[in-house]
């Protein structure tokens, strides 16, 4: 687990072996496709764990047990047995809470146009700024999404150096010609995405990161109620996102993301937190109430 205590850090990576920073589990879902060599789709799976896992994504060091764990399912929706595939990624990635073994979700986004070209023979080479293969392109975008969220949930705002990669990324995509880049091309694209977090209008929404998980989650252990007041007051900045007009995808996908574990923290919490917090996500996630009327009626 991440170390905690800041007068650590340096200890600790004076002791640990480097290695990298994701440890990641792909999966390439090919059960809509009947009729073809299924070896392929086994193979760009070996491919892609490998790629994931053994990156070095930045000069950080990572012990082994620091390692971000988050899954990639890529479900093929089409291939005709070419190169070009057709599908859509759903992409997880989560953090420990201190002193416990609960795992809290960080990102959970659904990417419906994760199209790309693979020949099974080439093999897949990453390189900074990749362009060329959007395969890697989409592979690396959310590598650094990832790593992104789960620092901005440990210092505030420290996930700032992976997100600029991303948008970098995002930036160089503009000229290709494939899709789930563009901006204005959709509201919940790749471009909208990083465009959402890096909004300097949506700052206290990033900071919302490190408010809930480290202030919030990562005290409840030691002291609920304390974690849990926390946590309630750092999701009010929502509100003014929400009068403001400010919703994007990045929001969205918080809420996506949290809504379940906000519905468990304050189905048990006292009843004036609970009447502002179910109060408040009926006017933020009026789409989810039924996934946060536990906080209410306790089931």
């Amino acid at each position: 687990m991440k170390e905690i205590i800041l007068s650590l850090i340096a200890l600790t990576l004076t002791l640990t072996a480097p290695a990298q920073e994701l440890r990641c589990r792909v999966q390439v879902n090919s059960s809509m496709i009947q009729g073809t060599n299924k070896q392929i789709f086994t193979t760009l799976e070996k491919e892609l764990n490998n790629l994931m896992n053994n990156r070095k994504w930045s000069n950080a060091t990572y012990a082994t047990n620091e390692r971000i764990e988050c899954s990639f399912v890529i479900t093929i929706k089409n291939y005709s047995g070419g190169d070009t595939f057709t599908g859509e990624l759903q992409v997880q990635a989560r953090r420990p809470v201190f002193n416990s073994s609960y795992f809290t979700t960080l990102f959970n986004f659904r990417d419906q146009n994760f199209n790309f070209t693979y020949v099974e023979s080439q093999p897949l080479e990453t390189r900074e700024n990749q362009t060329s293969n959007n395969l890697l392109a989409m592979l690396n975008f959310y590598g650094y999404i990832i790593l992104g969220y789960d620092a901005d949930s440990f210092s505030r705002l420290g996930g700032s150096p992976f997100f600029h990669r991303a948008e970098e990324i995002a930036n160089a995509m503009q000229n290709s010609s494939e899709t789930g880049w563009k901006a204005f091309e959709s509201d919940h694209n790749r471009y909208a995405l990083i465009n959402g977090i890096l909004d300097e209008k949506l700052r206290p929404v990033r900071e919302l990161y490190y408010d809930y998980h480290r202030l919030g989650l990562d005290v409840m252990a030691d002291n609920v109620d304390n974690g849990r007041a926390k946590i309630a007051s750092s999701l009010m900045v929502l509100r003014q996102a929400n009068s403001d007009k400010l919703y994007n995808v990045a929001i969205t996908s918080f809420l996506d993301t949290k809504i379940d574990e906000i519905a468990d923290i304050f189905s048990n919490g006292q009843p004036k937190e609970k009447s502002e917090i179910y109060t408040l996500l009926q006017d933020v996630a009026p789409s989810m109430q039924k996934r946060f009327e536990k906080i209410q009626n306790g089931k």
